[in-house]
């Protein structure tokens, strides 16, 4: 409703400008109006109500709508997540709502915490893949990857503000940054449906797998 009033209020001053005495008012004052409408009603992300990407407004990014996919891939309702609550994303990953909820909660309850304080926090998530119509594994044969439909984000290292990379590649199994990493997936464990890591098998010796998936036994974590 607040950014409903304010756009009723820029439309008043955009229709002011535009006549009687004021219109020798220079067109920087009507293109910013304007661009502040533009910019008002195309950041919500499809979620009015809440602000921001899915109604979050800690979800920075934009909606795309339909991604179409051959056979079964495809996202209803995609979006384009670029940060989470202060996170930034090495590239853009395309995914549905669910799974950059899902993202969220393990920042803030996985991610945040393995690390503390320690070098100003984490500032960026590596990101080696997200909506990609394909296999698991990329196998010949096997069941389309969730990958295929919007659910699921391949995390490959988490960057500190001061610049450390703890790498899934370089620093699983040992030291500071080893047991960091393990703490971080093992709380993707409920936020998300499937966590895989370097133990599950060798397709992920160098990346973390989440993806929102849902079982019947629950969370399917390795």
């Amino acid at each position: 409703m607040r950014l409903l009033g304010l756009a009723v209020c820029a439309l008043l001053a955009l229709s002011a400008c535009g006549g009687g005495r004021e219109t020798s008012k220079s067109n920087s004052d009507v293109n910013g109006v304007r661009g502040f409408l533009k910019q008002a009603f195309s950041s919500g992300g499809g979620a009015p109500e809440g602000g921001g990407l899915c109604g979050d407004p800690t979800l920075v990014g934009e909606a795309i709508g339909s991604v179409a996919g051959s056979g079964v891939c495809g996202i209803e309702n995609a979006v384009l997540l670029r940060s989470v609550d202060g996170v930034a994303l090495s590239q853009p990953a395309k995914i549905n709502c669910e799974t950059a909820r899902a993202l969220k909660t393990w920042i803030q309850t996985g991610a945040r915490p393995a690390v503390g304080k320690r070098g100003g926090g984490v500032a960026e998530l590596k990101v080696a893949a997200s909506y990609s119509c394909r296999t698991r594994n990329n196998q010949p044969g096997a069941k389309i990857s969730e990958h295929g439909k919007g659910r699921a984000i391949d995390i490959a290292a988490v960057r500190l503000a001061d610049g450390t990379e703890l790498s899934v590649l370089q620093h699983w199994g040992g030291g500071k940054n080893g047991r960091a990493l393990k703490k971080m997936h093992a709380a993707a464990c409920g936020p998300f449906g499937t966590v895989l890591g370097p133990k599950s098998d060798r397709f992920h010796k160098d990346h973390f797998h989440f993806d929102t998936a849902s079982y019947r036994s629950g969370s399917y974590c390795r």
